[in-house]
């Protein structure tokens, strides 16, 4: 018997073709921070739900949903403002307005996941990612996408789908397009701790590596003087007398130094998130003295905090990209150098996908374990 096989290739035009009972909503309350909602929102053709949210008097956020999302997918799209705690608040009260409003499912759509950094137990900390994680699944979400996590294992904080969407393909499309010798470039890490992110920049771009390594010494500091180091007292009251438990070496950097040749050369420094930029313009500094004639910043995340605005204005930084994972706009009036990348394309994507029950493996081609 003779089968015919349909051709099952998309036309580019039906990219954003999306089934009945799909709603999106922003769960900000900031007007810049819906501009990634409308974005997607565009290139998915929909409008946006209604809803408000909004403070109260007394500094607590209400939400009021204004349409039925009864049976329906729901997707929740949050971008971090300056005040985080409410940022995750206005998720959290949507998301459980959601579920009692007996929504078919709902996705979180969470760019940038908040308090990522204290993904590890430090002393008598806490692992506050773990605690957001688990707010979250509790409020009633039941999947998330999100965009290169400060460590991949957050993903196991979940006991529902996460998809770690990558910006890197978004920064690499700039590097070729936007900068026209970029062959004579080479990628940098700030810190051993970068490295594999510049490793995988550097493989695809066919470029070299370079990393930072140590710290500036200061000769006058307070810890050369001694007055930090106290002298050792030997306490045994928990420990049998006849037992001396080794101590481990305390770590101390070396120098500064730069593994790599970056003289006459672009540099172009990758991380994952950008906020205190004082690393930042270190680094540069030191690229600077060893020979780099112009210096890139490449980031997904740009928190930019503070005064960090002026800081790369007056820096030896040429150019500083990021993604809109993070609304900043006010920044970039601030200061000229500071580039945009445009990620709704991915986030678009990939609502279509679960929306439709389609793979979403498509979305994570030539993605590495390392990446």
């Amino acid at each position: 018997m003779l089968c015919l096989v349909p051709n099952i290739s998309r036309d580019p035009k039906d990219m954003n073709h999306t089934k009945g009972g799909l709603v999106i909503f922003t769960a900000n309350s900031h007007p810049s921070s819906r501009e990634l909602g409308k974005r997607i929102a565009e290139r998915l053709g929909v409008e946006l739900g209604k809803v408000q949210v909004y403070q109260e008097p007394n500094r607590e956020t209400r939400v009021q949903i204004q349409e039925s999302v009864r049976g329906k997918d729901v997707f929740v799209i949050q971008t971090v403002s300056k005040d985080v705690n409410t940022t995750i608040m206005e998720m959290l009260i949507m998301v459980y307005a959601c579920r009692t409003s007996c929504a078919r499912s709902i996705t979180g759509v969470l760019p940038y996941f908040p308090y990522s950094k204290q993904c590890k137990m430090r002393k008598r900390g806490s692992i506050v990612s773990k605690l957001i994680a688990s707010m979250m699944c509790k409020a009633g979400l039941t999947h998330l996408i999100t965009m290169d996590l400060h460590q991949k294992e957050i993903q196991g904080f979940f006991n529902i789908p996460v998809d770690n969407l990558r910006a890197s393909p978004f920064l690499l499309q700039y590097i070729q397009e936007e900068i026209p010798d970029y062959r004579n470039a080479v990628i940098v890490a700030k810190s051993p701790a970068s490295a594999k992110r510049a490793q995988s920049f550097a493989e695809r771009l066919r470029l070299g590596i370079a990393v930072i390594h140590g710290e500036a010494q200061d000769a006058e500091s307070d810890m050369v003087d001694g007055r930090h180091s106290p002298p050792t007292v030997k306490t045994t009251g928990a420990i049998h007398p006849s037992m001396e438990i080794p101590l481990l070496i305390p770590k101390e950097k070396p120098p500064i130094t730069v593994v790599g040749d970056v003289g006459g050369r672009i540099a172009i420094i990758v991380d994952d998130i950008i906020d205190d930029v004082d690393s930042f313009v270190a680094a540069a500094e030191t690229l600077k003295e060893r020979g780099a004639y112009k210096i890139f910043v490449m980031a997904t995340h740009g928190l930019l905090s503070s005064e960090a605005p002026r800081f790369i204005e007056e820096s030896a930084i040429d150019e500083v990209v990021v993604t809109n994972t993070i609304p900043h706009e006010l920044q970039k009036l601030q200061c000229p150098k500071i580039k945009t990348v445009d990620i709704s394309m991915i986030l678009s994507e990939a609502i279509r996908r679960i929306h439709n029950g389609e793979s979403m493996s498509y979305l994570f081609r030539n993605i590495g374990v390392d990446d």
